[in-house]
Parts: C-alpha cells; sequence; structure tokens
C-alpha cells in the first residue's frame, strides 16, 4: 500500500514554555515535567525507534560547538531496523532540529 515506504508513528505532544517571572500570574498551576522541551524530544526518539529500545546515548560536542547525539539500540532488533536508521535521523532532525546518529553496539 506505501510501495516500500518507511512509516513511523510518534505521539503528539505538547511543549509549555519555561516559567519566567512574567509568565508566573497567568499559569496558576507547575508545569509538569512531561511538558518540557527536553521531555519531549526525548519521547520522540523513543517513539522513533519503537520496535527496538534505547540502551545509551552519547552527546559528542565537537569543536565548533555543534552537538551530535549517538544513540545506542538494541541489537537483537538489528535486522528490523537497520535499513530504517536514515528515516530516523531524517525525521528527527526535521522535528527537533537536532542531529542524531544511531549505533548497534556489540
Amino acid at each position: 500500500k506505501f510501495s516500500g515506504k518507511h512509516v513511523v508513528f510518534i505521539a503528539q505532544r505538547r511543549i509549555l514554555p519555561k516559567p519566567t517571572r512574567k509568565t508566573r500570574q497567568k499559569n496558576k498551576q507547575k508545569r509538569p515535567r512531561s511538558r518540557t522541551l527536553t521531555s519531549v524530544h526525548e519521547n520522540i526518539l523513543e517513539d522513533l525507534c519503537f520496535p527496538s529500545e534505547i540502551v545509551g546515548k552519547r552527546i559528542r560536542i565537537k569543536l565548533d560547538g555543534s552537538r551530535l547525539i549517538k544513540v545506542h539500540l538494541e541489537k537483537t532488533q538489528q535486522t528490523n531496523i537497520e535499513h530504517k536508521v536514515d528515516t530516523f535521523t531524517a525525521v528527527y532532525k526535521k522535528l527537533t532540529g537536532k542531529d542524531v546518529n544511531f549505533e548497534f553496539p556489540e
């Protein structure tokens, strides 16, 4: 039906702005941890590589200040996911603007 295209399901999540001194009066409630930018980006990454689990993560900061996130996926799912890794990278870059690299450690 999709003629060989990769299909990815990602949950819809909301990022609430970080509370500042000016916005203190408007929101009476504290911002939940699940609505923070970091949390939402982490969960998007989890959703992307769904059948596989993330077993490790490294953030490499290059000399020019750019960051590269290396994500280690579980070895048992390598045959199912290996051909989709480039798609995962492109989708994550489009949604979050962060560079990510997927690996299968021994």
